[in-house]
């Protein structure tokens, strides 16, 4: 399943950066001169690995050459000998590569790209059920969290989003309905309040813990579709469907920066519902039965967590048997997982393959 999302995604990445490999060619002042800068536009080198930088040229040899990575200068010559730039505090994603060859007062410039991924093969982990728990059908969970012996749960379609406070049981407690226009998808909890994220109405829905009243509506701009959330003390991380995850202000709830996820074979997106768990992200992949765990620093995928096969009970919409719904306790060290409109919720093991 990961493999066609992830395949569907690199569609989209491999015509972006052949559209970049036609800039690639440097100017020309003859039908016989040739200028490239490798390595071909979209190779993908591993983090950590030396990027090796070279020219072709056909025409006069320049004067010097100046290397830039993402408009940074990594090296300069004298000559086109080949370049050696080091990768390991690079960010994994496209980075953009430009060489400018300086002859007299002319310049010409070549362009290029790699795409970093993750030079680790992630950890496989498959699962064990330690305790099974009742769910409510008509909960189509987007997010899940647990706090102080409670689940706090955020649902969604439009005109049935709620918010929902539950016993590990599946007793309700507390329920908020969200206004027909919305559809909710993830939340989490910060202090004595809780923010809820809208699909695709960008809007950011506030709330208070205790009582569940609506405090604020506030703007969410920087990304077309709102997807899932996660904080851990300091930080709010959100995805929007993309390889990225949205570093945000936990005061004003803007974005501060983002990291690229990525594994060794490539962007791996579809990220969903989040769960800060012990310095790590844990991020279902939508549609598939993965979760991966990702360094929220260099937004590297250490390892899958396959959940194949743990929804054993018949789910009634059967188009809606997706996994999405991660809860840690931080205290019991207890992991939780459930799905859209399952019956059930698990409390689960991770076990090393």
């Amino acid at each position: 399943m990961l493999f066609g999302i992830m395949n569907k995604y690199l569609v989209t990445v491999f015509s972006f950066l052949m559209l970049i490999l036609s800039c690639n060619q440097g100017k020309k002042s003859g039908q016989e001169e040739i200028a490239l800068l490798f390595p071909e536009s979209g190779s993908l080198i591993k983090a950590g690995e030396p990027l090796k930088l070279s020219l072709m040229l056909s025409n006069k040899l320049p004067d010097s050459v100046q290397y830039f990575i993402d408009d940074k200068l990594v090296a300069s010559a004298k000559d086109t000998a080949t370049q050696m730039i080091a990768t390991k505090d690079m960010p994994l994603g496209i980075r953009l590569i430009n060489a400018k060859l300086y002859t007299g007062a002319d310049v010409q410039e070549l362009s290029t790209n790699v795409v970093l991924v993750s030079s680790k093969i992630p950890d496989q982990y498959g699962f064990k059920i330690i305790n099974t728990y009742q769910h409510d059908i008509s909960s189509y969970t987007q997010g899940l969290e647990y706090h102080d012996g409670f689940f706090y749960e955020s649902d969604g379609e439009y005109g049935a989003s709620s918010l929902r406070k539950t016993t590990v049981e599946g007793k309700v407690l507390q329920k908020q309905d969200i206004a027909q226009q919305y559809f909710a998808e993830g939340m989490t909890v910060i202090g004595d309040k809780i923010i809820q994220l809208t699909y695709k109405e960008r809007v950011i829905l506030e709330y208070d813990k205790n009582s569940f009243n609506l405090l604020r509506t506030l703007p969410y701009n920087h990304a077309a579709e709102g997807w899932g959330l996660a904080y851990d003390g300091a930080t709010i991380y959100n995805t929007d469907g993309t390889n990225k995850i949205y570093k945000l202000n936990k005061e004003t709830y803007q974005p501060e920066g983002y990291i690229e996820v990525y594994d060794d074979k490539g962007p791996v997106t579809q990220l969903n519902e989040l769960e800060w768990i012990d310095g790590k992200l844990f991020a279902n992949i939508y549609t598939s039965d993965l979760i991966a765990i990702i360094n929220p620093q260099t937004g590297e995928v250490e390892a899958y967590i396959n959940l194949i096969g743990l929804n054993k009970d018949q789910v009634e919409d059967q188009d809606q048997d997706v996994l999405n719904g991660i809860a840690w306790d931080a205290k019991g060290k207890r992991l939780f997982v459930t799905g859209k409109k399952w019956p059930k919720l698990y409390q689960i093991e991770m076990v090393k393959r």
